[in-house]
């Protein structure tokens, strides 16, 4: 695994690569000389903390890409990305990992305040921080923001000492190698959560995936039926007035995301050992069309309001129900 960090000043990016590598076995892979559009010596006050031995150097960021690409097996971690055009390299491999970490602007320049009163310099205004932040992260064409908004996981890193910040780290374990390949649960529920975006529902995006022996039969999201009207067009009178959760459910013309995937597929091309991936758990109208067809276990993500009822009926029914939680990812508050 190869995890690039990316962030603002005084993030916290050299705090995060040290965890790594002092707790979890990675090693810290640089570049000898700075590629950074911003470097300026005069705020090039860095944390030093790790180990010189724990480092190796690189002239570009290819030799870099191309060592930890025969060396994939292994954890490395770096902190020397600096432009779209590389990370579209590093991106292509499937073991990196993009993380960036970013924190409140006022702590940031708090720490960075106190790394040059340790080197008995004078630090500057918080004005002139700001100043230069706000040209780092988003100056055209090379400002950091171009690598953090194509992370794939950013943390918000509000801790105030190692000790807070090491154990919120511990307990998200970036190195979880879910984070690079989803298993198949993750792999289906996110095709899910893809075909809910299609949904013109005016009450609530569902998606569906029907799958047997890892293979897509058929996918589904819910909205009214073929040459009807779309539901946010006005086409479910129901929908459109905004009633209440299971009020007027017989007047609703939208189909939903399990009965469209159900009546794609068709009975013969589902047979025994089919599973249903929902991001919503099925509903009872659904749960017994469920039961009809022979589908052997429903996966589900998030909860609704009838999940016991629909429990009950699909273990009568000999169907497995399990909730699935996928690794987090996406924006995570580091919280000790």
């Amino acid at each position: 695994m190869l995890i690039g960090l990316c962030g603002g000043i005084c993030s916290g990016k050299h705090s995060v690569a040290g965890y790594l590598i002092q707790h979890q076995n990675f090693r810290l892979l640089e570049l000898k000389s700075s590629g950074s559009p911003h470097a300026r010596q005069d705020y090039e006050v860095t944390n030093n903390a790790i180990d010189q031995a724990s480092r190796l150097k690189f002239e570009t960021a290819e030799s870099l890409l191309e060592f930890a690409t025969k060396r994939w097996q292994e954890n490395w971690v770096t902190t020397h990305i600096w432009d779209a055009a590389a990370l579209d390299r590093f991106l292509q491999r499937p073991f990196f990992l993009l993380v960036s970490v970013d924190a409140p602007v006022s702590l940031r320049w708090k720490r960075f305040a106190e790394r040059y009163q340790k080197r008995q310099l004078e630090p500057p205004q918080l004005e002139e921080f700001v100043l230069w932040n706000d040209q780092q992260l988003y100056e055209k064409d090379i400002g950091r923001a171009l690598l953090t908004d194509r992370a794939q996981v950013r943390l918000f890193n509000s801790s105030t000492s190692l000790d807070e910040l090491h154990a919120a780290l511990k307990t998200l374990n970036l190195a979880d190698d879910q984070r690079l390949r989803p298993n198949w649960d993750q792999y289906f529920m996110e095709l899910a959560s893809l075909a809910a975006q299609r949904s013109n529902c005016m009450k609530r995006r569902v998606g569906c995936v029907l799958v047997r022996e890892r293979r897509v039969i058929s996918t589904g999201y819910n909205g009214t039926p073929r040459h009807l009207k779309n539901c946010n067009e006005g086409g479910c009178p129901r929908c459109n007035r905004g009633e209440g959760g299971g009020a007027g459910l017989s007047t609703c013309l939208c189909l939903h995301a399990e009965e469209n995937a159900l009546l794609e597929a068709g009975r013969e091309r589902i047979r025994e050992g089919a599973i249903l991936y929902c991001d919503t758990c099925p509903c009872l109208t659904c749960t017994v069309k469920i039961a009809q067809v022979g589908i052997s276990e429903v996966v589900y993500s998030q909860g609704y309001n009838m999940d016991s009822d629909s429990a009950a009926i699909l273990e009568a029914a000999g169907i497995r129900l399990r909730q699935f939680s996928s690794p987090r990812n996406g924006l995570i508050y580091l919280e000790g």
